[in-house]
């Protein structure tokens, strides 16, 4: 039996994300350089694993590598949506969805060519748009109903950021543990 300690190390490989005190330029240019090469690593992690392997959990009753691989193609298409939405309105109030019932629709058991391309389209145009934010542009916010607060397209950068390599963390996970927790 696992502790409560390794189950939130088995979810958090990463850790979870901690907004800096201040962002910086620093941080920021970071935090894009991060988004625009997931798309990459996550190809090249996956290109040569086998359905079985694709089908390893990251933890017990967490999900397996291909669906964390389609969650990501989801989540990151709304972010796309998110950056749009607070730059071009006043403070909007953007629509959560549930993850974990997407997670079990049947595309998630679909091989990963699609969410692959999404994720290499996505990324490219987040790419684009990240890095060509101005500084007021950074400081525009959305509304977040599930948490409740407003959240700054500065701090969301490296929301996404940290989210590319918790799951690419994830990943990595599976692979390790060798399915052993399918």
């Amino acid at each position: 039996m696992m502790t409560e300690q390794e189950l939130y190390k088995l979810k958090f490989p990463v850790g979870e994300f901690e907004k800096p005190k201040q962002i910086t330029k620093n941080h920021i240019n970071s935090w894009i350089s991060i988004i625009e090469d997931f798309p990459q690593k996550i190809e090249n992690i996956t290109k040569n694993l086998s359905e079985e392997q694709l089908n390893y959990k990251y933890r017990p009753n967490g999900w397996t590598i291909k669906q964390v691989v389609h969650h990501c193609a989801d989540s990151h298409i709304n972010s796309i949506i998110r950056f749009k939405l607070a730059i071009t309105e006043n403070t909007p109030t953007i629509r959560p969805y549930f993850e974990d019932r997407f997670a079990t629709l049947t595309d998630y058991s679909q091989p990963l060519d699609a969410s692959l391309l999404i994720l290499i389209g996505v990324h490219h145009k987040l790419g684009i748009l990240l890095n060509n934010f101005s500084e007021d542009d950074l400081k525009r916010t959305f509304i977040h109903p599930e948490h409740g607060k407003q959240f700054s397209i500065e701090e969301t950068i490296g929301v996404y950021a940290w989210h590319s390599n918790h799951h690419f963390a994830h990943i990595e996970q599976a692979l390790k543990y060798n399915g052993s927790f399918n």
